[in-house]
């Protein structure tokens, strides 16, 4: 149904710095940074696997709290993922494990990004 989605941050590099190590293990990297002179010399970049699609955007008022989840292919993926995110300077919102309650085979971990939004790494594989 999404295409794309996008956040605010406070500190670009700050926060490339934390999503190029945390999406590492999912395969994920920065796959555009948008020139500043068609974004009004704001820093924003896009990361993905074949294209753009969680654009970050350097911005004075950040405003936290949102939530993204990113599929994972397995389990030691999104194990990969926390490991990563938490040694990044994330902050643990509900480490690795099954969540039955969401679905059976239902394998997340939750980590608070520097801004404050809520980032998960989900595998809805058995494992």
């Amino acid at each position: 149904m999404l295409d794309h989605v996008g956040i605010l941050v406070a500190d670009w590099n700050k926060s490339k710095a934390f999503y190029d190590a945390a999406f590492a293990p999912l395969g994920i990297t920065l796959l555009n940074v948008v020139p500043e002179q068609f974004t009004g010399g704001v820093k924003v970049g896009g990361y993905g696997r074949t294209k753009p699609d969680f654009w970050l955007t350097e911005s004075a008022e950040p405003g936290p709290g949102r939530h993204y989840a990113i599929s994972a292919a397995s389990h030691a993926d999104v194990d990969a993922f926390y490991a990563a995110a938490m040694a990044a300077g994330g902050s643990d919102n509900g480490g690795p494990g099954p969540r039955p309650h969401y679905h059976e085979h239902y394998y997340g971990a939750f980590v608070i990004d520097p801004d404050g939004n809520n980032i998960e790494a989900v595998c809805h594989a058995p494992g």
